[in-house]
């Protein structure tokens, strides 16, 4: 899976905790949180989104690590799986 199959996953997950968000304007080295003012359980069903969709185990732990779209993408591809 390619860095931007993997952004389109996160834009999906994301379109799903904040439909009414613009996300053309998400900012990708920017906090996600900050730009969709999403809580922290928004977040949650964030992780467990992208966790059910690409296969990747991520650890409460690493959380912060996910905080920007570029971040995401960046996490994800590292950890994804082989095909």
């Amino acid at each position: 899976m390619t860095r931007d199959e993997i952004r389109a996953v996160v834009l999906r997950a994301l379109n799903q905790i904040a439909p009414e968000a613009d996300l053309s304007q998400l900012r990708p080295q920017l906090r996600i949180r900050d730009q969709l003012d999403i809580d922290s359980m928004d977040a949650l069903n964030f992780f467990i989104a992208l966790h059910k969709e690409l296969q990747v185990e991520i650890p409460e732990a690493d959380y912060a690590k996910l905080a920007t779209l570029d971040a995401c993408v960046e996490y994800l591809a590292a950890r994804r799986p082989p095909a």
